[in-house]
């Protein structure tokens, strides 16, 4: 039986980024999750990369809503990485803008995110 691999981002719409600027916070989600989910769940990388490294984007409207998705990532072991920008452009400095989760099996990443609406 195969499982499917997937990672989520999840993104704050309450700060108005510029699409640019959403794009590059979604990449560094990305990448910092999946470097996190390397280190301790090789196999989950591996298998997430062979499968063609399936990810979801979805909203989130403020900066609670990315710490509840950390905590639900924690309770289910799930590597995670909350994204803060280092000040340089838009946003103050330590302004946490993103979270990426995984990569895990879909259903693990569906049962953190699978509410959210999409990107």
């Amino acid at each position: 039986m195969s499982f499917g691999y997937k990672q989520v981002i999840a993104v704050r719409t309450d700060l108005k980024m510029s699409k640019g600027k959403t794009a590059v916070q979604v990449a560094h989600g990305s990448i910092s999750a999946y470097l996190k989910t390397k280190k301790y769940y090789p196999d989950w990388a591996d298998k997430w990369i062979s499968e063609g490294q399936k990810k979801v984007t979805v909203k989130v409207k403020s900066e609670e809503e990315i710490h509840e998705l950390a905590e639900k990532a924690r309770r289910l072991d799930i590597p995670f990485a909350v994204i803060n920008d280092a000040g340089l452009t838009q946003l103050p400095p330590g302004t946490t803008t993103a979270i990426g989760i995984g990569p895990s099996l879909e259903q693990n990443i569906d049962k953190i995110s699978k509410e959210l609406p999409l990107l």
